[in-house]
């Protein structure tokens, strides 16, 4: 099977290119830099959880919208959804391989911006204070 290629590709070497309009990189890119992505993957880099463990640590998140999540990040390889035959059934949610090298990658820029909040409240208060708090 070959590797699809983005229709609007700029000059690049390689296959896909998230800035070109009809490439799926960019709706993987959504899905895992989205709020409710990011946040699950990097809940996941912690270790495989089950649905409600994931929802308690990634507070503020609905079932909806922690069930949508999960579903396109799984779709994407990003997730693997393991169901265990016991009554009640079980379902197991952690991260693949794949998923894994985006988690690092992910919790890196997390704690590069967690480090740096000193820097960006002083900008925010800032800009607010020479924009009349707009």
């Amino acid at each position: 099977m070959e590797t699809p290629v983005c229709t609007d590709a700029c000059e690049s070497e390689q296959p896909f290119d998230v800035f070109a309009r009809a490439c799926p990189s960019r709706e993987t890119l959504e899905h895992v830099t989205g709020r409710w992505g990011s946040l699950t993957v990097g809940a996941l880099r912690e270790g495989p959880c089950r649905f409600n463990e994931l929802r308690r640590r990634v507070e503020g998140v609905s079932e909806k919208m922690l069930s949508q999540t999960l579903h396109a990040l799984e779709r994407d390889g990003i997730v693997n959804r393991e169901a265990q035959p016991t009554n009640p059934p079980r379902v197991d949610y952690e991260l693949t391989p794949l998923g894994i090298e985006v988690a690092d990658r992910l919790l890196a820029l997390i704690h590069h911006l967690e480090g740096n909040m000193p820097a960006v409240l002083t900008a925010r208060e800032t800009y607010d204070g020479t924009r009349g708090g707009r």
